[in-house]
């Protein structure tokens, strides 16, 4: 089955590429998830319309890239959590929590998707955490998970 990403996919692709998957992958995962649509002439246009969007945008941000690592990997971030007895956390923290704590630091906003995360994080200390800035550039940050 044919299918244009309309999302990056970890190990298949980026938005606007097509790729060649299995039925079942493409019918029960990427479909009604929202990562792809089904190959068409007519959506090819609307994929090369991503592809050149992507494009301009990877062009324009290489460098602003380069220039947000180096301020997330300048010094540690804080990530304010609630904690009980014991520095044993209410949950864990998520992404979501992480990319408000990076864009708050960095001065712009930073996309949950783009982090990556080994195991969750659920105790107090430091933690390192990957951030996916650009294809090419990927910033080590150093994540400080305090108690509010």
């Amino acid at each position: 089955m044919k299918i244009i990403l309309t999302q990056e996919v970890e190990n298949l692709g980026a938005a606007g590429d097509v790729v060649e998957v299995k039925d079942g992958y493409g019918r029960n995962y990427l479909i009604p998830r929202g990562f792809g649509i089904r190959w068409t002439r007519g959506a090819q246009a609307q994929a090369d319309s991503i592809k050149t969007a992507r494009a301009s945008r990877a062009v324009r941000d290489e460098n602003h890239a380069a220039e947000l690592k180096a301020k997330l990997e300048g010094s540690p971030v804080d990530v304010k959590v609630k904690a009980g007895q014991g520095g044993r956390l209410f949950g864990a923290v998520t992404p979501a929590d992480i990319a408000t704590a990076l864009g708050e630091a960095a001065g712009e906003a930073i996309d949950k998707r783009t982090i990556v995360l080994g195991n969750p994080i659920k105790s107090l200390g430091n933690h390192a955490v990957s951030v996916k800035l650009h294809d090419e550039v990927s910033a080590a940050v150093s994540l400080n998970v305090i108690p509010s």
